[in-house]
């Protein structure tokens, strides 16, 4: 069978290298890809904002299947416009993927089911004055995240009414993340030790992945802007079997059924990012997609035909037996150009790379691309390392992991040196 992918991180690089097992998977076309993906399968220069193209591009190759990485072109419904000519996907329609592309729709959708979730209110860009005065009627710290898409960007905790302000004014004055703070939703701050849960789902049934933590902050110990994600590992120590059983029943089964009763089933990967509070677990955000880096440290851990989990979800009836979990560990460090999540430059050539040859190490490429058979940097998140172990020792997955980023370099390459910090120090 002849598969898109659509995508450039370092999550479809992970994607495309699992599908690539798969003995039904012929061809693996990736839209737009990056250099890593370009050794797996065959990368396509494609806009994913110009749906018809896609479309069109299928047709012309015998696609018969689809599997859409980012947010984005989820939220944009290339998901609806590819089922409409017939050709299956993984990914949830544009309007089930507001529960990642909306964070009111969402906080509504969980506060009339309740779904636990931090107390929390709305504001728009209308209502700034308001705004201003919730934010000096409360205590403090709180969160205020941009409602629409923003990268994983769009989140502030503020300890005080001043940084509240200067969030709101990013998202309502100075436009930060565009239209996508225009709304913005004022939460609780929650206390207690975060993972992350994907759901693969046809709607109903659905198979759970193994769990994992992700370090969004910029600097060591959680400290400055959030990422999109500068480590991430798997699984974790402390989701217990009894844990997992309260997510389902109370998170995931519940989800689903809000979402279905609203018109907008639910097909594909269901992230809940969670945390575990002193009331049990509540949901910081849902995502409509595999989460990044999360990803890179969760497929490594499962067995089985991954492509027959995604492509039966697709049909409308996951296969709950099409993987399981292998008993090991994985941790990745995420490579970033410096300045980011800021401004940035791209363009330095990346050196090393071939200098690891290790079984316990994948190299996963994000912002990468290839130019006269050199690899350059592309993006802000340039490369995963990956530390694997079979016994699921995360302690081992840090040493391996660190041990060979010190053989990659580029100008201005920056990475936090404590993931895994929480695991490693439980």
């Amino acid at each position: 069978m002849n598969v898109v992918l659509i995508g450039s991180g370092g999550r479809e690089h992970a994607i495309a290298g699992k599908l690539f097992q798969s003995e039904k998977v012929d061809n693996i076309y990736i839209i737009p890809g990056n250099a890593g993906t370009a050794e797996i399968g065959i990368n396509i220069s494609l806009d994913t904002d110009d749906h018809n193209n896609i479309i069109e591009f299928c047709k012309n190759h015998e696609v018969n299947f689809v599997i859409i990485g980012p947010e984005a072109p989820l939220a944009s419904g290339l998901s609806d416009n590819l089922r409409k000519t017939g050709i299956k996907v993984f990914g949830p329609s544009q309007k089930a993927a507001q529960i990642e592309s909306d964070k009111s729709f969402a906080k509504d959708l969980m506060n009339e089911y309740n779904i636990p979730t931090a107390e929390y209110k709305t504001f728009s860009s209308k209502d700034y004055d308001n705004t201003l005065i919730y934010l000096k009627s409360i205590s403090y710290p709180v969160v205020i995240k941009a409602s629409g898409l923003a990268a994983g960007k769009g989140v502030s905790i503020c300890n005080d009414f001043n940084e509240a302000k200067i969030a709101v004014d990013n998202c309502f004055v100075n436009s930060k993340y565009g239209q996508s703070g225009n709304t913005i939703v004022i939460e609780e701050f929650l206390e207690g030790d975060e993972f992350s849960i994907f759901a693969i789902t046809d709607g109903k049934d659905y198979v759970l992945l193994p769990a994992a933590q992700d370090h969004k902050r910029i600097g060591e110990g959680d400290t400055g802007e959030n990422t999109g994600g500068m480590g991430a590992y798997a699984p974790v120590p402390f989701v217990t079997h009894e844990l997992l059983t309260e997510v389902e029943n109370q998170i995931i089964k519940s989800t689903l059924k809000a979402l279905t009763d609203k018109g907008s089933p639910y097909s594909g990967c269901l992230y809940a990012g969670l945390i575990l509070t002193d009331e049990g677990p509540k949901v910081i955000e849902f995502n409509c997609r595999f989460g990044d880096p999360e990803t890179q440290v969760v497929l490594p851990l499962i067995d089985g035909d991954f492509f027959n989990l995604l492509y039966s979800t697709a049909e409308g009836k996951v296969d709950i037996d099409a993987v399981k979990y292998n008993g090991g560990s994985a941790l990745g460090v995420v490579l970033v150009s410096g300045g980011y999540p800021g401004k940035y430059k791209k363009g330095f050539e990346i050196n090393g790379l071939d200098k690891i040859k290790h079984p316990s190490i994948q190299i996963i490429h994000a912002g990468t691309k290839e130019e006269n058979g050199k690899i350059l940097t592309n993006g802000g998140r340039v490369l995963n390392i990956i530390g694997l172990n079979k016994e699921n020792n995360i302690t081992a997955c840090n040493k391996t992991a660190y041990e060979a980023i010190h053989k990659v370099n580029y100008q201005d390459i920056h990475f936090r040196k404590d993931i895994g910090y929480r695991a490693l120090n439980s």
